[in-house]
């Protein structure tokens, strides 16, 4: 903590003499700092992209990343002169109303003369305005032109070469209009905002990823958090920029399960692409079941429920015996002494 004013950081205080850090002083030792209990910095540091072209050659400057900005500021002035220019053409673009002095009305002494623009009747005097003038000929209008379509086309221009050298596609800020396309016609115009978007999520994954980490590092030595293990690998995933039409998505799976071209696997890969296998595979396994208890007991035929009516055997008679047959035979049957030969 330092005490300064709005110019000077000033001197090095201690936590106990400001009110609002008086509680850090039992945490810290002399030096200011807090132990973590966790063999892990508390901070991540997260690059926008790389490299930073500004700082090429500077020493130990390679991780640090750069702004979408850098490097179009010129072009940013450019749209910015460009825009002031619009708007002083419409400060000059008032239509004004030139007169000759013999037609303003006097205020008397000292007060000056004016002209009413919303007067209805003048009256010409001959001889104030020339004989071969007429009162009509003598008021002029002037009105300087609105460049709207040279503006408009340089600023439009200026916005999507500032977008470009950023990396994001005009479209992905309104600039084709709001026609409805297809998801992947929308990817195609986007292809620029989605490379710098893939891009992107390269490095924050990581970074993501590490700080999670020593979050639960954090929540298992200081809050005492049970059943997280922070040394599990963590994985993360972004949904889809384009999200498919799901109506399209849902024909074009019924027509290739129609086909018999396509397992159950690869249809709940296709209807949720951002599941992992172990999802995808619950999912598959889900549905499995839920299409085996649709199938009632007793029923291999799926004939809707309705078992057969069982015959009942007639006179104590068990069901399977041959009623023409007597339960023990006097002769052996086919090989006579020699079963063994029997067919």
């Amino acid at each position: 903590m330092y005490k300064g004013d709005r110019d000077t950081l000033g001197m090095l205080m201690e936590f106990s003499d400001h009110h609002e850090t008086e509680f850090l002083a039992s945490r810290t030792d002399s030096r200011g700092r807090q132990a973590t209990g966790v063999d892990r910095l508390l901070i991540t540091h997260l690059p926008n992209v790389l490299p930073n072209r500004v700082w090429d050659g500077v020493p130990d400057t390679a991780p640090l990343g750069r702004s979408d900005y850098a490097g179009i500021e010129p072009m940013m002035d450019g749209l910015d002169e460009t825009w002031s220019s619009w708007m002083r053409d419409l400060r000059l673009g008032k239509a004004r109303v030139v007169v000759p002095q013999e037609m303003l009305d006097t205020s008397g002494p000292g007060g000056g003369s004016s002209f009413d623009l919303d007067r209805e009747l003048l009256v010409s005097v001959s001889g104030f305005l020339g004989s071969e003038s007429s009162l009509k000929d003598s008021i002029t209008e002037v009105q300087f032109a609105i460049r709207v379509d040279d503006h408009e086309r340089t600023a439009k221009a200026l916005r999507r070469q500032i977008l470009a050298s950023a990396g994001y596609s005009a479209q992905s800020y309104g600039e084709e209009g709001s026609v409805a396309v297809t998801a992947t016609e929308v990817a195609a115009r986007k292809e620029e905002s989605l490379t710098t978007r893939g891009l992107k999520i390269l490095y924050q994954r990581p970074a993501l990823l590490e700080h999670l980490t020593t979050l639960m590092w954090v929540d298992v030595t200081h809050c005492g958090a049970r059943g997280v293990d922070p040394t599990v690998e963590l994985t993360a995933s972004w949904p889809q920029a384009v999200q498919p039409d799901p109506e399209a998505t849902a024909r074009s799976l019924s027509l290739l399960e129609s086909a018999g071209a396509i397992s159950t696997y690869m249809k709940v890969k296709m209807r949720s692409p951002e599941l992992d296998e172990p999802e995808v595979l619950a999912e598959v396994r889900r549905i499995r079941e839920d299409k085996s208890a649709a199938v009632p007991a007793g029923d291999p035929f799926n004939t809707g429920g309705g078992e057969l009516a069982e015959e009942q055997p007639d006179d104590g008679i068990e069901p399977g015996f041959d009623e023409g047959q007597s339960e023990e035979p006097d002769e052996p049957v086919g090989g006579g002494l020699r079963p063994e030969m029997a067919a």
